[in-house]
């Protein structure tokens, strides 16, 4: 495993959020899901640290369904990228790519605001009445590992909600903890900032 990640990760589009209901605040899943659909974009700036306290910055864009970019910080050879189908990690100093389905991976909870949170999303306790928490795994498949997405209340923002950051969990008990700031929702993002550049070497024919 690289030793940057230690587990697994045309006109502007106007949305116009609106307060959850009290339904929703009864079901903070409901909220969380409401707050889902309502994104199509993000960007964010991120810090990323594993279980041995070291972090790395970087730069995210997400773009539902499906997409995901994790820039990382001058200095750290590594690019993360969904592309709508695959999961993509690309080392450049080793010239190594790994790919894996999306769906294989905590992180489609991410990328799939379809999905009923209900089935498998589960509500953590908070001290804060004003954070939500909801921990993610597939129940079938708990060698996907698991990932705990932690939201903060927030009037005006879609669903009411803005994404505060998370948490992974391998299988192999590796941790990651991702806190996001300067977020921003659906601004434009063009489909090619999904696209990489392949460093292996090309065979000859």
């Amino acid at each position: 495993m690289n030793r940057y990640l230690a587990s697994a990760l045309a006109a502007p589009i106007v949305l116009f959020a609106t307060a959850p209901t009290s339904a929703q605040k009864a079901d903070p899943l409901a909220q969380v899901a409401s707050h889902m659909q309502a994104v199509k974009t993000m960007t964010a700036t991120f810090t990323q640290t594993n279980r041995a306290g070291k972090s790395v910055t970087g730069k995210l864009l997400l773009k539902r369904p499906g997409h995901i970019r994790f820039q990382y910080q001058k200095g750290v050879p590594l690019l993360i990228v969904a592309d709508g189908r695959a999961l993509t990690m690309i080392d450049y100093e080793v010239r190594q790519v790994q790919r894996w389905p999306i769906k294989n991976s905590p992180m489609t909870a991410l990328l799939d605001p379809g999905r009923d949170l209900s089935k498998y999303g589960k509500l953590q306790p908070t001290t804060n009445k004003n954070v939500i928490s909801v921990r993610v795994k597939d129940p079938k498949r708990p060698e996907y590992g698991t990932m705990t997405l932690i939201f903060i209340r927030k009037p005006g923002a879609p669903g009411g909600l803005t994404l505060n950051g998370w948490v992974a969990l391998d299988s192999k008990n590796n941790r990651t903890t991702v806190r996001l700031a300067n977020v921003k929702f659906n601004t434009p993002i063009a489909n090619s900032q999904f696209r990489w550049k392949d460093p292996r070497p090309k065979r000859r024919r």
